[in-house]
C-alpha cells in the first residue's frame, strides 16, 4: 500500500504535557516522517474544564483509514481517555485529513469540520502545512487562517518533545498569553 499523507489533531486538558508527550511517542511508531506544529494553549471550546494544549501532527501511514482511527482510539485509551473515573480530557487524537478524502467514512467526517471552525486547529495547520489545500474549501491552510474570523482565545506555549522545542521562541514573543 502506498504511503498516505495524514494530518492529526491532538489535545489534552489533564496532565497536558505528559499526555501529549505519550501521544506523540505512540504516534511516532505509527507514522513516517512525522512533523509537529507548535503547541497552543486555549480555553476549552464546547467542553467544560481546564485550558487545553493543542497541536497538529503531519505524517505518512500505510494504514487504511479505519485501522488508523482504531489505533488512535487505543492510544487515547492507553492515556486514560475512556477511564470511567476520568476528569477532563486526558488525550484526544482526531484524524483531520487523510490524503484528500472528503465524506463520511463510518461516522468519521473528512476533512474534520473542526479544521475550519476552531483556531486551535486552523492556526497550527497554517503553521505546519501552510500550502496544503483543504479539499472542500479549496484554499490553503495559510490562506484560510489569514482570512479567518474565528474568535477564540489561544496562545503559543513552550513545549519540548524528543529533545526539540516545538514552539519557536519567535512565535512565543510575537503572541504573548492573554
Amino acid at each position: 500500500m502506498p504511503l498516505i499523507p495524514v494530518l492529526l489533531g491532538l489535545g489534552s486538558n489533564v496532565r497536558r504535557e505528559q499526555n501529549l508527550v505519550a501521544g506523540l511517542d505512540a504516534l511516532e511508531q505509527l507514522l513516517g516522517d512525522m512533523r509537529c506544529s507548535p503547541v497552543f494553549e486555549s480555553l476549552a471550546v464546547g467542553y467544560k474544564g481546564d485550558n487545553f494544549y493543542n497541536l497538529v501532527v503531519a505524517g505518512f501511514t500505510e494504514l487504511p483509514l479505519m485501522e488508523l482511527d482504531r489505533r488512535l482510539k487505543f492510544i487515547e485509551a492507553d492515556n486514560g481517555r475512556y477511564a470511567p473515573e476520568r476528569k477532563g480530557l486526558p488525550l484526544d487524537i482526531d484524524v483531520l485529513m487523510y490524503d484528500d478524502l472528503v465524506g463520511n467514512f463510518h461516522g468519521l467526517e473528512l476533512p474534520r469540520p473542526e479544521t475550519l471552525k476552531n483556531a486551535f486547529v486552523l492556526w497550527p495547520l497554517a503553521l505546519l502545512a501552510p500550502d496544503v489545500r483543504h479539499p472542500s474549501a479549496g484554499r490553503s491552510f495559510a490562506d484560510l487562517w489569514q482570512g479567518s474570523t474565528i474568535n477564540q482565545q489561544l496562545w503559543p506555549v513552550p513545549f519540548r518533545w524528543n529533545g526539540a522545542e516545538l514552539t519557536p521562541a519567535a512565535l512565543m514573543q510575537s503572541y504573548p498569553a492573554s
